[in-house]
């Protein structure tokens, strides 16, 4: 990533367009992306920051049956250091960074507008054509390679509140609020209804819930297969999501976070520019009551035996409010330590992973289903909790260790010059500025 106090809009954030009448060159100079001495380095460390934390809770979808996602007595050991990783992902990463991302593309919507009302430009067209280009990589990635994939319902929720931005904080905050209460009360009202779903619903529900052992095992079958045999299971899950769970969940869950952090970037919180007492209450909040009740909600769950009426729609409420809070307070503690000025070298290497953070989105894809799937090394269904930490370890250093390198040559990672070369209709330049200004000086 970049040098300190240098930063440009995260690459999955919509960048500047111009007025659509004016000269062909004045076209050229106001469509040009973000440059180097316009970062902001906070907006970089803390996308590299979710990128790699995201990943352990992404772990259990690539490595073990779908159902072992939301009841982890589905499927796995969950006995010494396994039912650590557990609790260490259920408490510090499952929604964290996913509320951590949806806040950074928020801001990134308001950063971008503001940047190009000074200029005199308008966003609505590269945004557009950015959440267009987005939603098509999500859905190749979703029914091709995986069927975790976010970006999708990313690409729509970004669709929508683009035409939030120039609300106040305030108002941001409320609708934000208000947008996420929709997706919770729709768990609360469907774990009510549940006494008058008929029994044959109620009955396909549970075996979701915790699968037998033949279909645990023709899960893992698929997987261990080649990739035409996971296609049925692919494409029907992400079907899922995309038609059925994006609507009535995630949609107005991750708008709300995003409008949230539209307001955030508006206040300076999520820039560092908020004052030092509210980064150190926002860390206390998550300390005295965000950690208790998800840890609370954790042990309810086990207490009930992860029944699925109730574990499904009240057991998961604490952590879908608790969640933000503690994002809240990852976000103080990077922000202090930028604005401390230590850890300057790793600082910039998970400045170096924002920067090209599809790029890593996509590669951790990549790596995991090459290890877990049949057309790669088969460990679909073998690969224990405490083996996954292990791998996503690893998978983190590699990264941390790629990513400067990368960037150290070229101005984007590869999948975020192909969607910028997309959404601006036009080739991107890719080589750092040193590199082609060696290239095209005349040899002696």
């Amino acid at each position: 990533m970049n040098t300190e106090n240098q930063s440009e809009q995260p690459d999955d954030l919509p960048p500047v367009v111009q007025p659509p009448v004016i000269s062909s060159g004045a076209v050229a100079s106001k469509l040009e992306p973000t440059g180097k001495s316009q970062r902001v380095q906070l907006l970089d460390v803390l996308r590299g920051f979710a990128i790699l934390g995201i990943l352990l809770p992404n772990m259990k979808v690539f490595s073990m049956i779908g159902a072992a996602y939301n009841n982890p007595t589905a499927y796995g050991d969950l006995e010494g250091f396994n039912f650590f990783v557990y609790l260490v992902t259920q408490l510090f990463c499952e929604q964290k960074f996913w509320s951590m991302f949806a806040m950074l593309f928020g801001s990134g919507i308001v950063l971008m507008y503001e940047r190009a009302e000074a200029k005199g430009a308008r966003t609505w067209l590269v945004h557009y054509r950015r959440m267009f280009w987005l939603m098509l990589i999500g859905l190749l990635h979703a029914h091709l390679l995986w069927y975790g994939d976010i970006l999708f319902a990313y690409a729509v929720s970004g669709m929508i509140v683009y035409g939030a931005k120039r609300l106040s904080p305030m108002w941001l905050f409320i609708i934000g609020g208000l947008l996420m209460s929709v997706a919770s009360m729709f768990y609360f009202f469907s774990g009510w209804s549940t006494q008058f779903w008929d029994p044959v619903v109620l009955e396909d529900f549970v075996a979701d819930w915790k699968p037998d052992d033949d279909a645990v095992q023709a899960e893992i079958d698929a997987y261990r297969g080649s990739w035409v045999d996971q296609i049925p299971y692919r494409n029907k899950t992400a079907l899922f999501f995309q038609l059925f769970l994006l609507p009535l969940w995630v949609f107005w869950r991750t708008s709300g976070l995003m409008l949230i952090g539209m307001g955030l970037y508006k206040t300076g919180f999520i820039t560092g520019k908020s004052p030092i007492k509210l980064y150190l209450a926002m860390i206390g909040l998550a300390l005295v009551v965000a950690f208790p009740l998800i840890g609370l909600e954790i042990r309810k769950n086990f207490a009930v035996n992860w029944d699925a009426m109730y574990s499904m729609f009240y057991g998961s409420q604490c952590n879908y409010w608790c969640a933000p809070m503690v994002t809240l307070a990852y976000i103080s503690i990077i922000a202090l330590l930028v604005r401390s000025g230590v850890f300057s070298w790793l600082r910039t290497m998970f400045a170096a992973v924002g920067q090209m953070a599809l790029t890593n989105y996509l590669m951790q894809t990549m790596i995991c289903i090459t290890l877990f799937y049949g057309f790669g090394l088969g460990w679909f269904g073998s690969v224990e909790r405490s083996q996954q930490l292990l791998i996503a370890i690893c998978i983190w250093i590699f990264q941390l260790l790629l990513s400067p390198v990368w960037m150290r040559f070229f101005q984007y990672g590869p999948m975020e010059w192909i969607w910028r070369s997309l959404s601006y209709w036009k080739i991107q330049p890719i080589w750092r500025e040193s590199r082609s200004e060696t290239k095209s000086q005349p040899e002696a």
